[in-house]
This record gives structure tokens, sequence and C-alpha cells, in this order.
């Protein structure tokens, strides 16, 4: 699942991981793209807080795409 919240400022973007990652299987990925720069802080300590794997973050033409992989 990809989820484009390019021109979304946060924590737009962190809760629509957390209103989405029950759409993924355990173990299952979402990728949420962000052009917000808040957003590589907030996805992370959501993470790391809800106990699931932020696995990359990679950087795209106009944005930064978030690899997170539900564990629960």
């Amino acid at each position: 699942m990809r989820l484009d919240m390019r021109g979304k400022l946060c924590p737009l973007p962190v809760i629509e991981l957390a209103r989405h990652i029950t759409d993924v299987e355990v173990g299952a990925s979402i990728t949420v793209v962000a052009d917000d720069p808040a957003a590589a802080t907030d996805i992370a300590a959501w993470c790391r807080m809800r106990d699931h794997e932020l696995v990359s973050t990679t950087d795209e033409s106009d944005a930064t795409a978030y690899e997170v992989r539900r564990r629960h």
C-alpha cells in the first residue's frame, strides 16, 4: 500500500499511517510518501511508540518515501 501525502503537513502523514496500518497484514508494509521535512521525525517516532518497523527511507524527486512494516 502506498499513501501519497505530498502537500500535507504533519501530523497528517502520521495520522493517515496510523489509520491505514491495519489495512495491511502483519509483516506487510505501507509506504508513506511525504514532502514535509517533519515527517522524517514524526514517522520514526510513531514507529518506535507503536512498535512497528521503519524499514527504509528513500529520497524521490520531490518527496521522501518511508516504508513501514506492520509488526502486530
